[in-house]
């Protein structure tokens, strides 16, 4: 039996949802209308009425029913995934920031990293850039890359070309060609790193960015499809490792994690050269980074 005082605590908190998909929906109708046909790649014909995309083009571009985004935008009472939300951030060309507010009023936890991680503050940053020609970064346990220094950005491929939301080391070792061409022992590292998310992923399993990740990896790599069917696991370690650099050839480094706080949260990644003549290769290549970015 439902008494006065469940009802009227249940009440405001309908109220508040009705609030939050109506604010959903006004904020998607505003920026459909504020992207035009040109900015995602459509053609605009010349009969075009409605200001910005129609409804159609952004159920399409998203992977969505039109049905189901036209129900968004008029406020109905539906589910949204994260996966969703995601898609329409990108259609839509959110910012940041409008992407973050899109998230809230869903009342979902945006599983992407943000380009700026609070963890990463100015005296970090300095430590990175001070540590050069060593290359370092900072990464998080689910492998994605929250800051790095100038070394390490031209060690494997041009990491400053690479969109922000792929900046994930499980991603580009797997789906990046050039990524992987510039791992020695390529097998081996894909299986050790599987190894090692599937032991830290056991406290996510239920977070969303860990299973968005996982799907991605999944859908767009048959070797980690392989690998991860053979259920190993692995606990982080010290290792000695080789790249072949595009600029200056082949590097032997020594592979560490500085941990910034408990282990399942931010660590610095270092690569201190293992021999004279790596250690002169990555001075080269930090020259080359320098004049890149002068």
């Amino acid at each position: 039996m439902t008494t006065m005082a469940q009802e009227t605590t249940a009440a405001p908190r309908r109220g508040e949802a009705d609030i939050r998909r109506h604010e959903l929906a006004a904020f998607l109708r505003h920026r459909r209308e504020h992207v035009t046909p040109e900015q995602v790649g459509l053609p605009r014909g010349r009969r075009r009425r409605t200001p910005g995309l129609r409804r159609e083009e952004v159920a399409q571009l998203s992977a969505v029913g039109v049905t189901w985004y036209t129900w968004l935008e008029q406020a109905r009472d539906i589910q949204v995934s994260v996966q969703v939300l995601d898609a329409l951030a990108r259609t839509l060309l959110l910012d940041p920031s409008e992407r973050a507010h899109l998230f809230q009023l869903a009342g979902a936890v945006d599983p992407t990293p943000a380009t700026t991680c609070p963890s990463i503050t100015l005296a970090l940053r300095q430590v990175l850039e001070q540590m050069e020609p060593i290359p370092a970064c900072v990464q998080n346990s689910r492998y994605d890359i929250l800051a790095y220094n100038r070394t390490y950005g031209l060690l494997l491929c041009d990491l400053d070309a690479v969109p922000p939301e792929d900046r994930n080391c499980m991603v580009l070792c797997y789906t990046s060609a050039e990524w992987a061409e510039s791992i020695v022992h390529l097998e081996e590292t894909r299986r050790l790193m599987a190894a090692r998310l599937r032991a830290t992923m056991a406290g996510h399993l239920a977070e969303p960015a860990w299973k968005m990740l996982l799907k991605r990896l999944r859908a767009e790599s048959a070797e980690f499809r392989e690998v991860w069917d053979r259920h190993e696991v692995n606990a982080p370690r010290p290792k000695r490792k080789e790249f072949l650099n595009r600029y200056v050839g082949r590097i032997g480094v020594d592979h560490t994690d500085l941990w910034l706080g408990p282990e399942t949260g931010s660590r610095m990644v270092t690569y201190a050269p293992a021999d004279q003549v790596s250690r002169e290769r990555l001075e080269r290549l930090h020259a080359i980074a320098l004049a890149k970015s002068a």
